[in-house]
């Protein structure tokens, strides 16, 4: 599968050529590189090459083959199929959000009706009695855990050296495994990790908008430890280099591997701060040092919690709109009016859609299907040494989202 894996990587950089956001991450040759920027192939070149390479894949892995070999040998065959879909939608083909899903993630997020998500929306609202709309009201009271700006580097860095610590205690990197923080502004998304090769990651958060106090540890952690960092870290260490499998060089976004990617880094953060740990910590260190008060912790988690049952309106809206059903101004208020994204974040949110379409699934269908996975297989929240255990061995791996099941 060497030749395969090579032409693969060859491909995805070609496919970069076309489409500045596909890929994500390279470490690989830097003349691979080089000569897909000299060379730029056509898009019909890349998706004749993509065809020949999964007929040479053939059916099935080597019979001799282990289990990683196995699912080496489907990551491939998964990859290329995306490929050749991200080609056609270049190429001017029309896919419904389900449709584009499946074909690039390997996964189709449920629906949700509006009904389903209004009922959630009146939990929401008991948590937040008061006049005015229910956005105004969460709006406002989500303002009052703002990390003041002078502040934001101090509460960050906290909070990474506890995802670090904490991942630490029961993951073994390697050594000189490190990254960066910058802040940016003008994005769509509200951080950004760019993996760059030899066990380093530079981590961007954009601060168009005001930053709350939870997005000090859902960042720390989806970003950093154990999220995306953790998660590349550990590809380049027991794929690319121990077994030499370079199509874990490259990361093109727009495929499977984003679904195992933003999964992964989601739940870590439980797996990171399980049951009632984040919210002792939240209280205890970090609105302290924000400013804010401890005491007030408790009822912002319950917000919090409630929220994150919200998320799938975000995908619904994204369905909508991209499906055609509805306009910009109609997605940004169904996120407003079920998924309590206020105006600013709205807009900004069907910006993201505009730039990555169904990779909003990623987030939360990734995370739900990444915790059953494991915890299907012992990781409880009872069990955190099997969690941690299982989380490692999916972080290392060549799973894929079908194989989640």
């Amino acid at each position: 599968m060497k030749s395969i894996a090579e032409a693969y990587v060859k491909l995805v950089l070609a496919m970069g050529q076309h489409d500045p956001d596909y890929v994500d991450a390279y470490y690989g040759p830097p003349q691979w590189r080089t000569e897909a920027e000299r060379t730029k192939r056509p898009l019909a070149d890349i998706r004749s090459d993509a065809e020949a390479q999964i007929a040479a894949l053939g059916s099935g892995p080597p019979a001799d083959g282990d289990e990683m070999d196995q699912l080496r040998h489907q990551y491939l065959g998964c990859q290329l199929s995306s490929l050749i879909s991200r080609v056609e939608m270049l190429a001017g083909k029309q896919l419904s959000f389900d449709e584009e899903s499946k074909a690039l993630y390997d996964a189709v997020a449920p629906t949700h009706t509006e009904a389903e998500l209004e009922a959630m929306v009146a939990e929401m609202a008991d948590l937040l009695p008061g006049d005015g709309s229910l956005v105004d009201r969460f709006e406002t009271y989500r303002d009052g855990f703002v990390i003041p700006a002078d502040k934001v580097d101090q509460v960050f860095a906290v909070a990474i050296d506890a995802c670090r610590e904490r991942t630490k205690a029961h993951l073994e990197l390697p050594a000189g495994e490190s990254f960066e923080v910058e802040t940016v502004t003008g994005k769509s998304w509200s951080a950004y990790n760019w993996y760059k090769g030899g066990f380093r990651s530079l981590i961007q958060v954009n601060t168009d908008l005001p930053i709350p106090i939870d997005r000090a540890v859902d960042l720390a952690a989806h970003e950093g430890y154990p999220g995306h960092h953790v998660y590349n870290v550990l590809l380049e260490q027991h794929l690319v280099r121990e077994r030499g499998w370079v199509e874990f060089s490259v990361y093109a976004l727009f495929s499977s591997q984003s679904l195992i990617a933003e999964g992964t880094a989601n739940y870590g953060i439980k797996v990171a701060f399980p049951g009632e740990e984040r919210l002792a910590f939240e209280r205890d260190v970090l609105f302290p040092l924000a400013g804010l008060d401890p005491a007030a912790a408790e009822g912002y988690a319950k917000v919090r919690v409630q929220l994150d049952k919200l998320s799938y309106a975000g995908n619904e809206a994204a369905r909508r709109y991209l499906d055609g059903r509805i306009d910009a101004a109609a997605a940004a208020q169904w996120l407003s009016a079920h998924a309590m994204t206020p105006p600013a974040r709205a807009e900004q949110r069907v910006r993201f859609f505009d730039q990555y379409r169904s990779y909003v699934i990623n987030y939360n269908l990734g995370e739900d299907m990444v915790g059953d996975y494991i915890e299907r297989r012992g990781g409880t929240a009872d069990q955190p040494a099997k969690r941690w255990d299982e989380f490692r061995k999916l972080l290392a791996s060549p799973r894929l989202p079908s194989g989640l099941r």
